[in-house]
C-alpha cells in the first residue's frame, strides 16, 4: 500500500483584511508582557540607525540606501522579537539569552535566507548609486538641493525612477519574508520551503498582508522620523505583532522537534501575556 509523503509546504490559512490590527494589539500585549527584552532589541534597532546617520552623514545616497538595507535585513533582526512571542505563547520563562541565540536550532536555513537578503541589499545599493549617476552626471546635488528639486519636482522622473525601483526591491523581500523567519524558526523549514509559503500568505490573503506592510512602513517610518528614537517602541511591536501574523496565517503546527520541549508545562515564573 503506498501512503503519499506528507507536503513539507503547511496550509495557508485565508484572514478578514482588518486582520492586521488584531495582529498589532497581540504584538502589544507582547511588549507589555515583556518590556525590557523587548526594549532592548528595539534600543538595538535605534543604536543601528544612529550609527548610520553618523558614519555616512556625509554622503546621504550611501544613507539612502544603508537605510534601505536596514529594512530588508528587518526579519533577520527581529528574530530574538519572534523568539519571545513564541515563548510567552508557549508559557516559557523569558531569557533575553535565550533569544539571542534563537536561530542555532536552524542554523542553516536562516544562515541562507540572511545571506538571500544581503544579496538583494547589495543589489539596491548598486542601484540606487546607478540612479543617482544617470540622473545627476554633472556631480552629486547637496542634500538640501536634492530635497529643493523633490519638492519642487524638478526632478520628478528621478523621484519615480528611484521610489519605483525601491518599491519593487521591498515587495520582493516583503512577498519571501513576511512569514519566512518565524516559519523557520517556529517549525525548522527549509529556505525554499518559507520562501515558497511567504509568497503564497502574500497570495491569497492580498488585502490583509498589504494593509500590514502599510503598517509596517508607518510604524517604522514613525521611528526613522524621530531620529530613530521612535525605534525603540515601533521596532519591537511590529516584531512581535509579525509573529502574531504568521500565527494566524498558518496556524500552530508542526513544531520543530529542536524547540518540542518547549511544549512542555511552562516552567515556574514564566511570562504570561495578558488577556486580549
Amino acid at each position: 500500500m503506498n501512503t503519499a509523503a506528507p507536503s513539507p509546504f503547511p496550509e495557508v490559512r485565508h484572514v478578514a483584511a482588518t486582520a492586521p490590527l488584531q495582529w498589532l494589539r497581540g504584538g502589544l500585549g507582547d511588549l507589555l508582557a515583556a518590556p525590557l527584552p523587548s526594549l532592548f532589541y528595539g534600543a538595538a534597532f535605534a543604536i543601528m540607525g544612529w550609527a548610520l546617520h553618523f558614519v555616512f552623514g556625509h554622503a546621504y545616497e550611501y544613507t539612502s540606501s544603508l537605510a534601505a538595507g536596514f529594512l530588508l535585513m528587518g526579519p533577520f533582526l527581529c528574530i530574538g522579537l519572534y523568539e519571545i512571542s513564541r515563548r510567552i505563547e508557549l508559557g516559557r520563562t523569558i531569557a533575553l539569552r535565550a533569544t539571542l541565540v534563537a536561530w542555532r536550532p536552524n542554523l542553516g536555513a536562516i544562515s541562507f535566507f540572511t545571506l538571500l537578503l544581503t544579496g538583494i541589499t547589495l543589489v539596491w545599493a548598486r542601484a540606487s548609486l546607478v540612479i543617482f549617476a544617470l540622473f545627476f552626471s554633472d556631480g552629486l546635488p547637496t542634500v538640501s538641493k536634492l530635497l529643493e528639486r523633490v519638492v519642487s519636482l524638478e526632478h520628478w522622473d528621478f523621484v519615480v525612477t528611484y521610489f519605483g525601483v525601491g518599491a519593487g526591491f521591498a515587495t520582493l523581500v516583503y512577498a519571501i519574508g513576511v512569514v519566512s523567519m518565524p516559519l523557520m524558526l517556529d517549525r525548522g523549514t527549509d529556505t525554499v520551503v518559507a520562501a515558497i509559503t511567504s509568497v503564497r500568505a502574500c497570495t491569497e490573503n492580498p488585502g490583509a498582508l498589504a494593509l500590514w506592510a502599510f503598517l509596517i512602513v508607518v510604524l517604522v517610518g514613525a521611528g526613522f522620523a524621530t531620529l530613530y528614537v521612535g525605534l525603540v517602541v515601533t521596532a519591537p511591536l511590529v516584531g512581535h505583532a509579525s509573529w502574531h501574523a504568521y500565527r494566524a496565517v498558518l496556524g500552530a503546527g508542526g513544531v520543530d522537534p529542536a524547540h518540542a520541549a518547549d511544549a512542555a508545562i511552562a516552567a515556574p515564573g514564566a511570562v504570561t501575556p495578558p488577556a486580549p
